[in-house]
């Protein structure tokens, strides 16, 4: 093996000599790990759960006639808005017009009665004064009077009643709202107090929505000292069938006083204003029902939520030295994409949500707030 010459073993010897420093560089500190934070607010939360139910007209009421007879005439247009008062049919009248004007000769004759009867009670008091005629026959002329003016009340309440069923041969709204499809058609015969009706009318603004309310969430509440939405007159909002959120916001109306044997559950009444008609009766609904009023509670996103290995919900959270902490979590509930967190974060408390699977407590990190993130993605596309 040829020996190493003096010069060869020094230039070996210097190159070691700077390797060195460019080895320890490369074995530093690397820089610290960047992620996304989201910065919690404490706020009072409404906790809410989706109910089912149907809507109701807030006013119905089924046309019946009220007197018998052959319908001549229907007044209304089958679906459109109709006020109260408004004709809606008309009976053939004939008969009871002749009812009411032999109603109204009866009166005249009791009146007539009634003035004769006066007169020869006049008649009689005089011939009483001068002692020609006896006390019976003015007591007998007095009766007399009495009886003519029994009968003329008599006869104007025939003629009252002729007048009211002369005036049922029109059928009217009882109320205001849109009156729905006509049951009887021109021609038919219609009796009074009829099992069928002849159409119906509804009220649709405002509108109801009856739902219910399982008795032991609502103690649940009450006895854990939180404040009960229903309560508070929280607004209630709907979710319709195609998936979409109704702009209208409603309230709590009534509420059933019992709780239901059966099904330990308390009805609800809720309404909700439908100026434009949208809603229907008996369309299907879903209520988001304030169930309680959670005070200083924290929104968590799901996304900085995990689960160790007992199943505990923690989350990884920057310190002011910007050194990740893992908390323990106590969870009420989800609310949309977050998570109502009343023990574990506190408001100011930096959560991370991106790059969880990168860090590690005690780990110093870069946090960025996700807000200024996004931002800057926007901005460099």
């Amino acid at each position: 093996m040829p020996k190493s010459s003096p010069r060869s073993l020094l230039l070996a010897i210097l190159l070691a000599l700077v390797a060195v420093p460019v080895l320890a560089q490369q074995g530093g500190e690397r820089p610290p790990q960047p992620v996304t934070v989201v910065t919690l607010e404490a706020r009072d939360i409404t906790l809410t759960a989706a109910l089912p139910g149907r809507v109701a007209a807030s006013g119905v009421a089924e046309v019946r006639p009220q007197v018998s007879g052959i319908v001549i005439e229907r007044l209304f247009e089958e679906g459109k808005p109709v006020k109260n008062g408004a004709a809606l049919y008309q009976i053939d009248a004939a008969t009871y017009e002749a009812a009411k004007a032999a109603a109204e000769a009866g009166l005249a004759q009791a009146e007539a009665q009634l003035r004769a009867a006066q007169r020869e009670e006049e008649r009689q008091k005089e011939l009483r004064e001068r002692n020609v005629s006896s006390q019976q026959v003015l007591d007998d002329a007095t009766a007399a009077r009495d009886v003519a003016q029994a009968a003329v009340k008599v006869a104007e309440a025939q003629v009252l009643a002729s007048s009211i069923d002369l005036e049922r041969t029109t059928i009217r709204a009882p109320i205001a709202g849109t009156v729905g499809l006509s049951q009887t058609t021109q021609g038919a015969l219609v009796t009074s107090g009829q099992a069928n009706a002849l159409t119906v009318i509804c009220q649709l603004d405002p509108v109801y929505v009856d739902v219910t309310q399982s008795a032991a969430e609502i103690l649940k509440w009450r006895r854990s000292g939180q404040q009960v939405a229903e309560e508070a007159g929280a607004e209630v909002f709907l979710r319709l069938a195609d998936g979409e959120t109704y702009e209208h916001a409603g309230i709590l109306a009534a509420a059933e006083p019992h709780v239901n044997e059966q099904t330990g559950v308390i009805v609800l009444r809720l309404e909700f204003p439908n100026p434009d008609e949208f809603l229907l009766p008996g369309m299907y609904v879903q209520v988001e029902m304030p169930q309680a009023v959670v005070e200083g509670a924290i929104l968590a996103p799901q996304e900085g939520v995990t689960r160790d290995r007992r199943g505990r919900p923690v989350a990884m959270v920057v310190n002011a030295e910007n050194v990740v902490e893992t908390r323990e979590l106590t969870v009420q509930r989800d609310q949309g994409s977050d998570w109502v967190v009343t023990d574990g974060l506190a408001a100011g408390d930096r959560i991370i949500v991106e790059g969880l699977q990168k860090v590690s407590p005690g780990m110093t990190v870069a946090p960025e707030e996700r807000a200024l993130a996004m931002n800057a993605a926007t901005s460099a596309d």
